[in-house]
């Protein structure tokens, strides 16, 4: 299998290189983040082979001794390994792992000849403490599990996208699980399971109090469950606990931002097409990667399939850098309101398919509510596309390639 480059995030690396900021690479465990930054130094290299990298990974056992130390410790040992009068370029694997992380990054970043390039899987990296103490000195890149296009190039399996599609819908997008697939789907769904374990135990439970994870578990899943349909706490703990799982409403609540805080579900919060206004009840979760679904509840693809499609649009918007909503007018909803950073704005519906008349005529209802004429597209996997009253229809898989 090939070793792809993850070129947008590069493009992204090279364009903040020097510049006075600090790089943060967020994203879930396992997604290539510090594959990203390898691939990144290499780069620096091929400019300048005497360039001057400092690379610390946390989670690798040669540099767990500085995990125990205290954050000024730390800051020291780098100094020592800095060059004098050139670029020193610092990278450090699971920043949040260190005690006081905040203050060795504020340290490094007024140290003279710094580039300083850090990785979390936790978006407590991020978190309003942290974001006042480097207010305009930190940037964001956040890393997803492959795309399609990725999925394609690392697999080769170009001969007929639509098979591949539908085994990248089961097995998502984890390097290593895809890596597993020539072996056989039963190792891909292990390592998943893995991935979510180790996601548990080092971003979850590490900085969260979970009293009972059999609950926990049943939250995790309720939600996986629940792709692209509106949830909120209240709901979730009404139906755990007329199963016979009695959980209350806050404890949910908080269940499900430890889930969003390491990157396994991205919300997305509703706005009123009409009133211009956002609004904060009944939002959409997300999965980072649909091969967790499967790893975790043993669904098939006809489950839910609208949904999944739904979840892969999702994601590939995020990587497309887009602000996204989910939208109502009336009593109707859109898929997803999305904003580019030209303020260009879009309205998405994501079917299936809409071969049956009904189903066609729901998914452009909500369209017809719409009083502006921003463009409307109805993403579906028929292979039919057109044009309905002004609503462009197209392939997904075409939308996602193209």
């Amino acid at each position: 299998m090939l070793k792809i480059l993850r070129k947008k995030e590069l493009d992204k690396l090279l364009v903040l290189k020097d510049k006075n900021f600090i790089k943060v690479v967020t994203g879930v465990r396992r997604a290539g983040k510090s594959t990203l930054l390898q691939q990144f130094q290499e780069l620096l290299k091929v400019k300048d082979p005497n360039v001057s990298i400092i690379s610390i990974n946390m989670d690798l056992p040669e540099f767990r001794f500085l995990a125990e130390k205290h954050w000024k410790e730390i800051y020291d040992y780098i100094k020592t390994l800095l060059q004098n009068d050139v670029t020193n370029y610092v990278f450090i694997d699971e920043v949040q792992n260190i005690p006081g992380f905040e203050k060795l990054l504020e340290g490094l970043y007024v140290t003279p000849n710094i580039d300083l390039y850090v990785t979390g899987s936790n978006a407590y990296l991020l978190s309003s403490e942290l974001a006042t103490l480097l207010t305009g000195r930190a940037y964001e890149i956040n890393v997803l599990p492959f795309s399609f296009a990725e999925y394609l190039e690392y697999t080769g399996k170009t001969a007929n996208s639509e098979r591949a599609f539908a085994d990248y819908m089961r097995t998502g997008g984890f390097p290593e699980a895809v890596g597993f697939i020539e072996s056989g789907e039963s190792y891909a769904y292990e390592y998943l399971k893995t991935v979510f374990r180790n996601i548990y135990e080092n971003d979850i439970q590490r900085r969260h109090t979970i009293y009972y994870e059999t609950s926990y578990n049943e939250v995790v899943h309720f939600l996986i469950d629940s792709i692209g349909s509106c949830v909120s706490a209240r709901n979730i703990a009404k139906v755990l606990t007329a199963n016979g799982k009695k959980i209350d409403n806050k404890t949910v609540s908080r269940y499900i931002d430890t889930l969003v805080e390491s990157y396994l579900l991205y919300k997305v919060n509703r706005y009123d097409i009409k009133g211009k206004q956002h609004l904060a009840t009944q939002e959409k979760y997300y999965l980072v990667d649909l091969g967790l679904r499967y790893a975790l509840l043993g669904k098939e693809l006809t489950a839910d399939a609208g949904h999944l499609l739904e979840n892969v649009i999702y994601l590939e918007l995020l990587r497309r850098n887009y602000q996204i909503w989910i939208g109502k007018t009336d009593n109707l909803e859109v898929d997803f309101v999305v904003r580019d950073k030209d303020g260009y704005t879009q309205y998405i519906q994501v079917a299936f398919t809409v071969k049956e008349k009904t189903t066609l005529e729901r998914e452009l209802a909500p369209f017809n509510k719409i009083p502006d004429f921003n463009e409307r597209l109805l993403i579906t996997m028929d292979y039919e596309t057109g044009n309905h009253n002004g609503v462009k229809q197209i392939n997904a898989i075409d939308w996602l390639l193209r």
